[in-house]
């Protein structure tokens, strides 16, 4: 994995701006802290900060080729699924490679089949080509989003990165933000709209677009978006469809040249890919695969049992690696270095985020880097195959909203009278928006309708969240966190499963939990869906609601904002909060989390409110 970055602008030669070509790419050097590139071409640069993971030698960055008198020019950040196939269609048409990086066969591709060498790609990726005939810049983000791509366009000109700080690192891209800009961060936050950056001109391509940059005019287009089909499979064949290509999806994504781990929660999604990765290195005789878990100092002491959470995991843990035969490391972390970290994650994210369930994970992937480049995670299968207690209770599924923020009563509780008025209803028409625009088939059930509808909510907003601190929290460690569930034809088979099936035995993921059962121990298999873990240990709510009063004690632009009475009734009484800010974790102690990146993100990004 990798980071990008390019600037392109009318009648400039952009080499005079080479400080700030490095400062950009500095930005991103955790990204990619093996090597680092710039190529200039008059009014272009492209930027490329690397980790090395496949063919360290031949996948050297910006990489060029030429065709027929063109220069093609690629800056690559991801992992291709389907190299080898690729490689041989395109060798079959006359073309031939140096190495056998991913990166040269999508420059390739593109060669080939120009704007639409992404229907060609099964991966996770960001990229962007320039080619010297018609001086045009392509950029390209993966079907899912699961590697980003931000982009700031002015008169004339175009600015480009895998983050946002790259963007900033330009000097031309100011950090402000507007009254959309802190709806966003009050009213959705740590979501946010897709293709909104939240400061002021700042945009990112969404899952599945494309963009060409020509003339100095950018046009985006859709070159994926799930689609509804009828489902003609039978149950057993459903099943083993299931079953296939999750397989085939771990699979493909097991190929490394560099060390590779898998994190294990002891839950169904990460011990079907622990279970399917043992099997896999048995085969090919690579050796005992290496988990990963997390834990939190004094849990065992302080867990309390709740619907989202009914149990702890560490049991379960201790079952899976035994049945998987996996060499095992848990990882415990401190509540006080928890808190800590919410700042290193707002500068991983470049936005306040979610709180300890981003810096838990930053700090996890951290003490993983010490012996790993490459790992792989059990994110998305909730969002794709119905995991999450939303999908099956009917009274919040049939509820006109975001399941995962059902009120912004909260919301509204900490901010003044008379700040951000129209708040609830943006998050309304963001929500209206989404909805309206799922794909469905005449005639189908209120139920599988509805279903559909809740897929897209998933899919476009809370995955996207899950996906972003993903990246966002491991590359900052210069890891890579590869996601199997993922994979477009997964995405596109879920998309049509009929809800009974989906929900096979009445269960979440219930299909899933049957087409695996027989490789996996039966507690597992059929176990009660768990979040990923917080902290329970009062010592960081103290911690959180100690900062908070230090916040609220300061005059800034934050403060100003504020509702500080309410935020202290909040510390006094953190039971009061009975429904989640955002997602299943998001309570009390997160709240207080949260204005605490937000009070950070204010100071460290220098961030200025604009109309």
């Amino acid at each position: 994995m990798c980071g990008i970055a390019g600037w392109i602008e009318r009648d400039c030669n952009i080499s005079t701006r080479s400080a700030l070509l490095n400062s950009m790419s500095e930005t991103l050097a955790r990204r990619g802290p093996d090597e680092n590139g710039i190529y200039i071409n008059g009014d272009t640069a492209m930027i490329h900060r690397r980790l090395s993971v496949i063919d360290r030698e031949n996948g050297k960055q910006p990489m060029a080729a030429g065709h027929k008198g063109v220069t093609y020019v690629i800056v690559y950040n991801g992992e291709l699924y389907n190299t080898s196939e690729l490689r041989e269609e395109l060798r079959a048409d006359g073309f031939h490679f140096r190495g056998h990086s991913d990166t040269e066969v999508v420059l390739k591709c593109f060669i080939k089949y120009g704007e639409r060498c992404p229907e060609k790609l099964n991966g996770i990726f960001a990229f962007a080509v320039f080619r010297s005939d018609n001086r045009s810049v392509f950029l390209c983000r993966d079907r899912i989003g699961v590697k980003p791509l931000f982009y700031y366009e002015y008169d004339g000109g175009l600015i480009f990165g895998s983050e946002i700080k790259a963007l900033l690192g330009s000097g031309k891209v100011r950090p402000q933000v507007d009254e959309q800009g802190l709806t966003e961060i009050f009213f959705l936050g740590p979501a946010r709209t897709p293709s909104f950056g939240v400061f002021k001109g700042v945009f990112e391509l969404n899952a599945g677009e494309c963009a060409v940059y020509k003339d100095f005019r950018l046009t985006r287009r859709r070159y994926y978006s799930v689609e509804a089909h009828e489902h003609l499979l039978g149950e057993s064949e459903s099943i083993e469809m299931t079953r296939e290509l999750l397989t085939d999806a771990v699979s493909r994504q097991l190929v490394s040249d560099e060390p590779l781990c898998l994190l294990l929660s002891g839950g169904l999604d990460s011990s079907i890919i622990v279970k399917v990765a043992s099997m896999y290195n048995r085969e090919h005789k690579l050796g005992r695969v290496h988990t990963y878990s997390v834990e939190y100092c004094d849990n065992d002491k302080y867990f309390e049992k709740s619907l989202f959470q009914p149990n702890r995991d560490c049991e379960y843990i201790k079952l899976m690696s035994k049945a998987a035969d996996t060499r095992h490391s848990e990882v415990i972390l401190d509540n006080s270095l928890l808190c800590d970290a919410l700042y290193d994650s707002v500068i991983a994210r470049d936005l306040p985020g979610y709180v300890d369930v981003d810096s838990s994970l930053l700090l996890f992937c951290r003490e993983i880097r010490r012996d790993y480049t490459v790992a792989l995670s059990g994110e998305c299968a909730d969002e794709l195959f119905g995991g999450y207690p939303w999908y099956h209770d009917r009274d919040i599924l049939f509820e006109d909203c975001f399941p995962w923020s059902r009120t912004q009563q909260v919301r509204r509780k900490i901010l003044r009278g008379g700040v951000l008025k129209r708040g609830e209803e943006y998050v309304r028409q963001r929500y209206l928006d989404t909805i309206r625009s799922a794909p469905k088939l005449k005639g189908e059930s209120e139920t599988d309708s509805r279903m559909r509808e809740m897929f897209y909510l998933n899919f476009y907003w809370f995955m996207q969240c899950l996906l972003e601190r993903k990246d966002r929290c491991s590359m900052y460690s210069g890891l890579e966190v590869r996601v199997p569930f993922c994979d477009y034809r997964l995405v596109d088979f879920a998309y049509n499963l009929p809800w009974e099936l989906k929900a096979y035995g009445g269960r979440e993921k219930g299909i899933v939990r049957k087409a695996f059962e027989d490789i996996l121990p039966k507690e597992i298999a059929w176990r009660k869906k768990s979040p990923y873990p917080k902290t329970h240990n009062p010592a960081y709510f103290e911690e959180c609601a100690r900062r908070v009063r230090k916040i609220l004690r300061k005059k800034s632009a934050l403060t100003e904002l504020l509702d500080k009475r309410a935020i202290e009734e909040i510390i006094e009484n953190p039971e009061s909060i009975t429904e989640p800010w955002y997602g299943q974790l998001m309570r009390a102690p997160q709240i207080l989390a949260y204005i605490i990146e937000i009070d950070y993100w204010f100071d460290k990004y220098d961030v200025e409110i604009t109309k």
